[in-house]
């Protein structure tokens, strides 16, 4: 029978919440690049770029959360 890794830390949702450490990293990068651009859309490769300067992610799970942060989970 195979054992279950326990979830890492940065998978385990905050209980105020419910976000992931990587989902806040995400808003936190967002927030910060669209202040520097004006107001302007922030590209999502622009995103990943800052965002992976601070955690290690894919660009498969990125994309994951910008969907689950957008609403559009399945």
């Amino acid at each position: 029978m195979r054992r279950r890794r326990p979830p890492r830390p940065a998978e385990l949702p905050d209980v105020r919440d419910g976000l992931t450490r990587t989902e806040r990293i995400v808003l936190t990068t967002l927030n910060e690049l669209t202040k520097q651009r004006g107001g302007r859309s922030v590209p999502s490769m622009e995103l990943y770029g800052h965002v992976v300067e601070s955690v290690d992610l894919s660009q498969a799970e990125f994309q994951a959360i910008l969907l689950r942060l957008a609403g559009r989970a399945r």
